[in-house]
């Protein structure tokens, strides 16, 4: 297994160069985040072996309980945080986490800049989109980005670093992934968090510097992440 997991993460690194010399063949870099949510040390193990340092959690919770051991061994880890964030969840997460990637309300905004000062820590994050405008799924609306963006900034002195966007499930993603490089330009800011397993080459076609991909590195998960709230991420 643990020969596996490596093979499939060098797998996913040459498609991930493959496509960023497509896209861009000054070879452009892009952030490979290994998904790990569902799966325990023992799966994670491997993927640190063979030198991938980018990982992505949903769970605060779930985070908690993993990670404080494997990045005190690694110190090199960077620790994504790329699922909903409660404000109740805030303390733990900014004492945790290296990058926020779902900052998609006022209140959140508030919430970790006061803790990131509180801790003297301060982390860089990407807004989230709600880019298909779906009713089941959080993130800013597309036509409040911009303002938004400015208003995590201005107002609430965070280091926003991109845009972050999961698209609507059963359609084309690439024109959904346009559209949030679009938004970026407008918004003034370079980084774009999106593409998953199943589509993290149309993404870095479309200007993605982050992927989050977790089942073509680590294959199915054998325990069940605890569910989002009204979404799914990988």
């Amino acid at each position: 297994m643990d020969n596996e997991i490596a093979e499939r993460l060098t797998a996913v690194r040459r498609r991930i160069e493959a496509a960023g010399r497509r896209f861009d063949p000054a070879g452009r870099p892009v952030t490979l985040i290994a998904v790990s949510k569902g799966f325990g040390p023992e799966t994670v193990a491997p993927a640190l072996a063979a030198g991938q340092l980018e990982f992505g959690e949903n769970r605060v919770q779930e985070a908690a309980a993993k990670w404080p051991a494997l990045k005190a061994d690694h110190p090199g880890v960077v620790l994504h945080m790329i699922g909903p964030l409660q404000t109740n969840k805030v303390r733990d997460a900014v004492a945790l986490f290296d990058v926020i990637h779902t900052v998609d309300r006022d209140r959140l905004a508030g919430a970790l800049a006061g803790e990131m000062a509180r801790q003297a820590r301060q982390l860089p994050v990407f807004v989230e989109v709600n880019i298909g405008g779906e009713v089941q799924k959080a993130g800013v609306g597309v036509d409040e980005t911009v303002d938004f963006v400015a208003r995590c900034r201005g107002e609430h002195g965070l280091e926003v670093r991109g845009l972050m966007c999961i698209p609507p499930m059963g359609e084309a993603p690439g024109p959904y992934f346009a559209h949030l490089a679009t938004l970026a330009r407008a918004a003034g800011v370079e980084g774009l968090s999106m593409g998953m397993s199943s589509d993290f080459e149309q993404a870095i076609w479309m200007g993605a510097t982050h992927v989050r991909v977790g089942t073509a590195i680590f294959g199915a998960r054998r325990q069940p992440a605890q569910p989002d709230v009204n979404r799914t991420r990988r």
